[in-house]
């Protein structure tokens, strides 16, 4: 049994074991206290690995291809920003490889790495310092961004040229979406419960049913 404060009315209250998809909520004001996700590490573990797959194919297949006068080129996002970089925009090729390309490759390497490592409880405590590096990258990454900065220059080019959509912008697609569908399932309280305190001790009340084999 755990501690909370209500995050509306400050209301201390204990927190019983939770059955799989069950919720607690604040006895005083009705708010959301804890919820037990049915399945807080295998589904984030499997659409974090699809996620990687995805961001993977985003960034070496070409995005898309342009045809016009009888030629014909494609890029992927790297070599976009490679291009900018050449044409004299440094800052902008800067920030398109940092927002979309090393802080979502960043923050998927960090919660696959965290993910693994609490499959067996107790955890290292080392997870906790790559659970905080996740959510520092995940404000940067801003694939979805991109893809719409993109989707806005393809309008205004299809008069002046043939656009071919490439395997690398379905894959930003799917990994924009399955990035959406890892914040949703993971649990970072599920995380936390299963990291080895800082004196060496393991976590307090390890469910056993939580184990994962």
């Amino acid at each position: 049994m755990e501690t909370v404060a209500c995050p509306d009315c400050d209301l201390l209250q204990h927190i019983p074991p939770l059955p799989p998809g069950g919720k607690a909520r604040c006895a005083r004001c009705s708010e959301v206290l804890v919820h037990q996700r049915a399945d807080p590490l295998d589904r984030p573990l499997a659409l974090t690995v699809a996620a990687l797959i995805a961001f993977i194919i985003a960034n070496t297949a070409p995005l898309m291809s342009l045809t016009a006068v009888g030629r014909e080129s494609s890029t992927t996002i790297m070599g976009g920003a490679y291009e900018m970089w050449l044409q004299g925009s440094q800052i902008t090729a800067v920030m398109v490889a940092i927002c979309a390309v090393i802080a979502p490759g960043g923050h998927i390497a960090f919660m696959l790495a965290v993910l693994l490592a609490v499959r067996r409880p107790p955890a290292p405590r080392w997870v906790g310092i790559l659970l905080r590096c996740a959510h520092f990258m995940h404000p940067w990454s801003m694939t979805e961004v991109m893809m719409l900065g993109i989707l806005v220059a393809l309008f205004k080019i299809a008069q002046l040229a043939t656009v071919i959509p490439g395997i690398g912008m379905y894959a930003a697609f799917a990994f924009i979406m399955l990035l959406t569908a890892v914040m949703v399932a993971f649990d970072p309280h599920e995380v936390w419960t299963r990291v080895r305190w800082a004196d060496g001790s393991p976590p307090p009340m390890i469910d056993p049913k939580a184990t994962i084999a």
